[in-house]
């Protein structure tokens, strides 16, 4: 797994139902047919912009293969080490679990397997930071998804749990309150209920999703079988601002209060908040290499950006004035808009490779329309161009995919597996006897072998007369 300190973004895997309100000043619904991919309309809402948290780093895991596809990453944000640590102790757990369950499978029952784990913002201000882990498993049973959330608080510096949001003399009233909005809903029956509050050291495992609407109420949310029957569903309850506030702790006031009236700074106390140099290196002129008369070969990279790694790779390639592309992956688009710039000043391309690298094969039109549509507006954003290129996550692309985007999808010729090998030196010498004349090349810039194999590559191959080029150049100049 790939650690920098650098973060976020504003996503997640789904779209979760939402309580409607209600006279009491609680309310709920059952949350059937949760999506899996698309924009949080909660996250949109708080519009929290992950490129202002100063020395943020998101960890990333991922593979590029059918055989074990899985994708992971939280951000890690100075001063929150103890969070940080708590989001990590559960995507190593949920990783080796998965590769160690599913990863080789030739078992046909296995189709359906895919690991997302991807994170949402939902408050980072003052000295409150909020966020939520969205997990979706397709080895679990239904639809596999599972939300947490992560509380940080800067005054005490400490980790908090959800439940840590509620005052400790208030839990017994806040419990039977959650109780009494979810008897009688579908699914759901008094025995359930009390056997799922029934021991007050599990409540923090069953309460561990929780945070404030806009206007300051707070919404729970509850995972598949949790309070009701599986066939249920996942389910919700919201209460007002003014029904919930006087059961909040010291610390449920303040991430309240930042929620709604954010102070547009975040200071969790950290004592160093590294900034990730961004290389300057300004491409000259358009690229004139003509792959009909010379060798070319397209060195492409997914996943990024990532800090350090990819301010690393654009220094190595600036050497050799290789031109390369980039697929990057939307929520780290956001978070590094800077990156993204440099690598469009330095004459690489950026394609679209997802907001948070799902199966796109296994969405709705609209959720794969999202995906991509988001992460372009975000590339234009950073760069003032929109992608002309996608590559789906894992390869996996059909007529559904490809008729949801005007993009042009690629693939690759030459696949390093550097996300199964993290070995520099295997990763070059992979390139080296593999690459051919006018290949495709599948690298990822989030992993720091695959990053340290690039010199000896360029070096080998640029003596044997490659050149180093786009994937829209080789493909225009063939």
């Amino acid at each position: 797994m790939r650690t920098s300190t650098f973060a976020p973004s504003l996503l997640l895997l789904g779209c979760l139902a939402l309580a409607t309100a209600c006279s009491s000043g609680a309310a709920g619904s059952s949350g059937n047919g949760a999506a899996y991919a698309g924009s949080s309309p909660m996250a949109a809402a708080r519009g929290v912009d992950p490129s202002k948290i100063k020395g943020l780093d998101i960890v990333t895991d991922s593979s590029e293969h059918s055989s074990c596809p899985y994708a992971a990453s939280y951000p890690a944000v100075p001063g929150a080490e103890t969070m940080t640590a708590a989001m990590k102790k559960y995507v190593e757990a949920r990783l080796t679990d998965f590769r160690s369950g599913s990863c080789g499978s030739d078992s046909m029952a296995d189709e359906a397997r895919e690991l997302n784990i991807s994170y949402e913002f939902l408050v980072a201000s003052g000295d409150v930071l909020g966020v939520r882990l969205t997990t979706r498993d397709g080895t679990a049973a239904g639809d596999g998804l599972m939300t947490t959330t992560y509380w940080y608080d800067g005054k005490d510096r400490a980790y908090r749990t959800a439940l840590g949001l509620i005052s400790d003399g208030s839990r017994n009233a806040f419990v039977a309150a959650l109780k009494k909005q979810l008897e009688g809903r579908e699914g759901v029956d008094a025995a359930s209920l009390d056997e799922a509050f029934a021991a007050p050291a599990d409540h923090a495992s069953v309460l561990d999703d929780m945070t404030f609407t806009a206007n300051g109420g707070l919404r729970v949310t509850f995972d598949r079988g949790e309070v009701g029957v599986p066939a249920a569903g996942r389910y919700t309850v919201t209460f007002s601002k003014a029904t919930v506030t006087p059961w909040l702790s010291d610390f449920g006031k303040r991430a309240q209060r930042q929620t709604v009236h954010p102070s547009g700074g975040l200071d969790l106390g950290a004592v160093h908040t590294p900034a990730p140099a961004v290389p300057t290196q300004t491409a000259s002129g358009t690229d004139t290499t003509d792959c009909r008369k010379v060798k070319c070969v397209a060195l492409t990279f997914d996943d990024g950006p990532a800090a350090p790694e990819t301010a690393t790779l654009l220094t190595y390639l600036a050497k050799y004035r290789a031109r390369v592309t980039f697929f990057t992956v939307g929520q780290n688009v956001a978070a590094h808009p800077e990156l993204v710039r440099a690598e469009a000043r330095a004459g690489h391309e950026i394609g679209n490779h997802s907001w948070n690298h799902p199966d796109l094969t296994r969405l709705t039109p609209e959720q794969i329309n999202s995906q991509l549509t988001r992460t372009s507006a975000a590339i234009k954003a950073a760069t003032g161009k929109a992608p002309a290129l996608f590559r789906p996550p894992y390869g996996a692309v059909n007529a559904t995919v490809k008729a949801a985007t005007t993009l042009s999808t690629v693939l690759w010729d030459v696949d390093t597996e550097d996300w199964k090998y993290p070995d520099a030196a295997k990763v070059a010498r992979t390139v080296i006897t593999k690459a051919g004349r006018n290949d495709v090349v599948l690298m990822h810039d989030i992993h720091p072998t695959s990053v340290a194999a690039v010199p000896e590559i360029l070096r080998t191959l640029t003596a044997r007369g490659y050149h180093f080029v786009t994937v829209s150049h080789l493909r225009a100049t063939l």
